[in-house]
């Protein structure tokens, strides 16, 4: 099978195009990428020469790109999107542009050579926020965020293909994901980068708001999992089972790091900061997929990770000043 993936040069599209190649021996993929600030292709560097990977750089709101890269491909796993919340505050049209946009051209592009799925893939941030309980895959969407409903547009808009051209689009919404390679300006990486460096970390309002934290291998799995046995039209929740508050993960990470609460830093709470993230899982774990790593062990890999590749994110954190 020959995949088109979009946005694989990115945090979990990387990690994704690794982990198919490494179980799908017979598989063969296309990495579609426009190369944003958070797309990297040092993200691949280890698989650069492997005959069964090739990379294309384009923009999927660019028919030309979209058409060309996706010939001959079986499948699309789309991975592109603007994803930062507060860069969706500061300019959402770009989000508006990648997420809902960018998506339509890549649903034509998949339509006009009739691939055989479809693989949108989400976050649970379009549901909102919850106080209790936990979001199924059936309940309404409610973003708050320029981002969160760029990416709801993109979903609506991906299973409409799917009940009126019959396109075999399927969805999958994660909760927060964490790992090597993610771009430092998410949580977890830009705390464990800035204590690496000694500086304070900026914990937004009270620290109470919370996640569910998904290891990105989990994700990349579970991916997979729906992609090879997930039903057309449907979507999948996939979450970690790992609620945490931006206290608690700031709390833990000074400690894996030999710091104390001096480097607290508290900042002025973001705009329509959404309290509570939770998924109900229940219909992938039915299916059959779980995770498989424990928070605290994969929060540890990845502060060992960003303490050996120093050089790596250094050079992006500068970048961006």
């Amino acid at each position: 099978m020959r995949l088109l993936v979009t946005g694989g040069a990115g945090f979990i599209g990387s990690h994704f195009i690794r982990h198919v190649l490494r179980a799908h021996p017979g598989y063969e993929i296309v990495n579609l990428d426009k190369l944003t600030y958070a797309g990297n292709l040092s993200n691949l560097k280890d698989i650069e020469g492997n005959k069964r990977y090739s990379f294309w750089k384009g923009d999927i709101c660019d028919s030309k790109a979209t058409l060309s890269a996706i010939k001959d491909c079986d499948a699309v796993i789309n991975f592109a999107a603007e994803t930062h919340v507060d860069r969706s505050i500061r300019d959402a049209g770009s989000f508006i542009r990648t997420d809902v946009y960018g998506t339509y051209m890549l649903l034509e592009a998949a339509r006009k050579n009739n691939v055989k799925r479809f693989l949108q893939i989400s976050t649970d941030e379009v549901y909102g926020s919850v106080e209790n309980g936990s979001f199924k895959e059936t309940d309404p969407l409610q973003p708050s965020s320029p981002y969160s409903a760029s990416k709801a547009g993109g979903d609506v808009l991906a299973l409409s293909y799917a009940v009126t051209y019959g396109l075999p689009v399927l969805l999958t919404r994660s909760s927060n994901n964490f790992g090597p390679y993610q771009y430092p300006e998410k949580l977890i990486p830009l705390f464990i980068t800035n204590l690496l460096e000694g500086k304070e970390v900026p914990l937004y309002g009270d620290g109470r708001n919370i996640r569910d934290w998904i290891y990105v291998q989990d994700n990349c799995e579970a991916i997979d999992f729906v992609f090879h046995h997930g039903s057309e039209g449907e979507i999948y929740n996939v979450g970690g089972g790992n609620e945490k508050t931006n206290l608690e993960i700031t709390r833990m990470l000074l400690t894996a790091l030999d710091k104390d609460a001096s480097f607290i830093k508290r900042v002025k709470d973001r705009v329509g900061h959404d309290r509570r993230y939770s998924l109900n899982c229940e219909k992938i774990n039915k299916l059959g997929w779980r995770p498989r790593f424990t928070f605290e062990n994969a929060l540890m890999q990845t502060v060992r990770w960003y303490k050996e590749n120093m050089a790596w994110w250094r050079k992006l954190k500068a970048m961006s000043q």
